[in-house]
């Protein structure tokens, strides 16, 4: 009877120890296959689009009356579902590259996969010194391998440190646009580093003498020294035209650049 006791207690033992062992590996496989969903999750909900403006000079990112913010506002307004929007002051470029990583890294690991990276489809712009941030903010983003589908620059103005003439080799289409009146206008020509990956869509002189543009909201001091800078960030008809440039670039099948040269002049060498 004692050895009977015996069986009887190891047997109801060894039941209880594979019951716990059951209990705990179907814990660990439903904690795994939640953790799975989770990620496929988190991996859908990342932007598809990310459109990213800089305003030139000492300008404010959300002020209303300039060219970059009223293009970013109109883009945001209708884009396709999935589509980032954002304008940033010039100087605030290390903050916009942060958030597209951010954006980019789905899974919140810290590490950006290939996959993360040729997620969104980047867009890049800005005016003036907002130009030359866009151009600087590619290249930044180059160093992490992350691809940028179009960067345009209206009357691009770099600062003395900086270099907004070459187009990095991340980037897979670049177009310029530039006025030549008055102290201040843009650069008049971009590059390509590697013109086997980056199509330079073109450099486009905007001749504002010929069709001069009203800018209301202006300073007396732009309408006095710098009439055509001026006239390139108000122009509705140009901005216009890159708004199309851009909805190309964000659309869920992107189609071919439009024709640019169809609207804007290519200076004569």
């Amino acid at each position: 009877m004692h050895r009977s006791g015996q069986f009887w207690s190891r047997l109801f033992a060894a039941v209880v120890v594979a019951l716990v062992i059951a209990a705990t590996s179907l814990s660990l496989l439903a904690r795994a296959l939640e953790a799975g969903v989770a990620k496929a999750a988190i991996s859908s909900s990342g932007p598809s689009n990310i459109v990213i403006g800089f305003v030139g000079g000492f300008i404010s990112s959300d002020n209303q009356n300039h060219g970059p913010v009223k293009l970013a506002q109109r883009i945001r307004g209708s884009s396709p579902s999935g589509t980032y929007v954002r304008v940033f002051e010039n100087r605030r470029r290390k903050q916009a590259y942060k958030l597209i990583v951010h954006l980019l890294d789905v899974d919140h690991d810290g590490v950006l996969s290939k996959e993360e990276k040729d997620h969104a489809r980047i867009v890049l712009f800005g005016h003036s010194w907002g130009a030359a941030a866009a151009v600087l903010l590619a290249r930044d983003l180059r160093q992490q391998g992350i691809p940028v589908r179009l960067t345009v620059q209206v009357d691009s103005v770099a600062k003395l440190w900086q270099n907004d003439s070459v187009i990095p080799d991340n980037v897979a289409q670049a177009v310029n646009f530039f006025q030549t009146q008055g102290v201040l206008h843009g650069r008049r020509q971009i590059t390509a580093a590697d013109p086997a990956k980056t199509e330079i869509l073109g450099n486009y002189l905007v001749d504002y003498r010929k069709n001069p543009v009203q800018c209301p909201e202006a300073s007396r001091w732009y309408r006095i020294f710098a009439p055509g800078h001026m006239q390139s960030e108000c122009d509705a008809r140009l901005w216009s035209h890159i708004e199309s440039l851009v909805r190309e670039q964000i659309s869920p099948e992107p189609t071919a650049a439009a024709d640019t040269a169809a609207h804007w002049t290519v200076p004569t060498r």
